[in-house]
Formats: C-alpha cells, sequence, structure tokens
C-alpha cells in the first residue's frame, strides 16, 4: 500500500493510492497516521479494504507528511561511505545515532525556510524507515518484521549551528520545515530490498545527490538492531538513514541553500519530493 495525507496542513486526512494513483480517502477508517495507526495489526485490517470502495479524492490539493506527528525522529550520521570520505571523516565503527526535533517534520512540498542568522543550510535526500512493532534487542535476522514501511526524508541540516556551535547535533537538524517526509508511506511489503533503492536529489534541475542504498555502512535491518540495544523503538518512530554523497558541505567551495533555490528529492518507488527554500519572516 501507498498511504498519503492530503489537504491544508493542520487539517489533512488520511488516504490511499488506488492501482491508477488516484486517491482514495481513508478516514472514514482511520483518524490519521501516527502512532499506533501505523502498527502492523493496523495497516493489516487497512490492507482488507478494498480501495474502489473509498471515495474518490478528485482534488486532494496539498499533500501532507505521510505522518501527522512522530513519537520520535531518530537520525544515522555518516552512514554512506562516499558521504563519509566528502566530510574528511573516518567511517564510523558503529551507527551514529542522534534525533531531530519532532516538529521539524514537514509536508514534501511545502516550502523549506531557511532559519534566521542561517548561513550553511544544507540538503540531505534518505530513506525514512517507519516502525510498525515495538522493537527491544531484537536480532538483525528479525529487524525487518518490526518495520512498517518506508518514505522519503529530505534531513534538512544547518551545518553551522550543527557542526561549529557547542553541543550536540539536534539543534542544526530540527529548525521547522526540515523534515520533509513522504508523500507516501510505502508499506514494507512493496519494498523487498531496502538496500536496493536508488536515491537522488536535484539542486535547481542540477543532479548533486546520485547513489543507491547498498553504499550504506551500517543496512537497516542493522540499523533497528542496534538502536534496539539501547531503546525501545515504537510504532510511528522514524528513522532517517543517512545520506549519499553530494552535500553543499562536501562541495569544493562548499554551496549552501539561498532563498528560490528549489530541492527535487526521489528514491526508488517511495515517491518524489519539491521543495523551495524561503526565507525566514
Amino acid at each position: 500500500m501507498k498511504l498519503l495525507r492530503f489537504g491544508p496542513a493542520g487539517q489533512e486526512k488520511p488516504g490511499m493510492l488506488d492501482s491508477d494513483g488516484q486517491v482514495r480517502d481513508l478516514s472514514a477508517h482511520v483518524g490519521d497516521f501516527a502512532g499506533e495507526t501505523v502498527s502492523l495489526e493496523a495497516l493489516e485490517a487497512l490492507r482488507a479494504i478494498d480501495p474502489a470502495s473509498l471515495p474518490l479524492v478528485a482534488e486532494p490539493g496539498r499533500i501532507g507528511s505521510c505522518l501527522a506527528s512522530v513519537p520520535n525522529f531518530f537520525c544515522i550520521g555518516l552512514n554512506y561511505a562516499k558521504h563519509a570520505a566528502e566530510t574528511g571523516a573516518e567511517p564510523p565503527k558503529e551507527p551514529i545515532l542522534f534525533s531531530k526535533a519532532t516538529s521539524a517534520l514537514s509536508g514534501p512540498y511545502d516550502p523549506v525556510v531557511i532559519p534566521r542568522n542561517s548561513v550553511k543550510s544544507d540538503w540531505e535526500v534518505e530513506l525514512g524507515v517507519v516502525i510498525g512493532k515495538a522493537a527491544s534487542y531484537v536480532s538483525e535476522a528479525d529487524a525487518l518484521s518490526h518495520v512498517a514501511g518506508y518514505c522519503v526524508i529530505n534531513d534538512m541540516s544547518e551545518r553551522e549551528f550543527q557542526i561549529e556551535k557547542g553541543g550536540q547535533w539536534v539543534k542544526g537538524k530540527s529548525a521547522p520545515t526540515f523534515g520533509p517526509t513522504g508523500p507516501w508511506l510505502v508499506t514494507a511489503d512493496e519494498v523487498p530490498d531496502p538496500q536496493a533503492l536508488k536515491l537522488s536529489l536535484d539542486l535547481n534541475g542540477e543532479t548533486v545527490q546520485d547513489s543507491d542504498t547498498s553504499d550504506m555502512i551500517f543496512g537497516v535491518a542493522e540499523i533497528v538492531s542496534y538502536m534496539s540495544q539501547f531503546m525501545l523503538l515504537q510504532p510511528g518512530d522514524i528513522i532517517a538513514t543517512g545520506t549519499p554523497s553530494g552535500v553543499g558541505m562536501g562541495m569544493k567551495p562548499q554551496r549552501f541553500l539561498k532563498p528560490g533555490d528549489v530541492m527535487d528529492v526521489r528514491i526508488e518507488g517511495l515517491g518524489e519530493q519539491r521543495q523551495e527554500a524561503v526565507a525566514a519572516g
């Protein structure tokens, strides 16, 4: 299934794409997509519904984040070999974990707001993993059975806030609109191998990131298993699994977003995003 949320910000309704790519209204069956409503059990109940029986949404309008909210917005740093190399960092021996503020969650076509005082706002196409079953001390072999589905994420980053100021990375990752997610939550049965997906990002029509999830240092199963050794992963948690090479910080000279820049973000089978960067008010 491909699940989505449509409508004005704060008034989104849950929907499903039918086999013709048309939006069907699911609001009679589920209030929204968040937490337990994207558990494996909840998704199985939705899978039993005939999309043709659902109201057709001829003009869905704005597409929101595929999740209304998330208990936790986790991220993995330096998880592509070529990206680690472009930053000058040694490949990590264990996954680098950090968090994004959940308030960064944003629609896939909503503008990205460059924060006040930002001079180094950057882009990062990433495979998003949505947890569908509580995971605690799970094995790598069992890890993918805890995944509800996958989505596109642009893990926006302000590099000065992230790296040059004191403290943790979270403050360079968490500005409002710094987490465009979706357009769809694609259930795990439609993604037989999360390590075989092409992903790319264009900036103003120029491809700057172009890679494959096979370049991940730590794959999805290893990430979920590893994280579950330290914390309880819950249904609705989202994990951004790292970005490939081609970020602005890694360019020579470095290149960062300015108002009017447009990012086109895509992952094979998971859909496309487009955001225009705008200045903070």
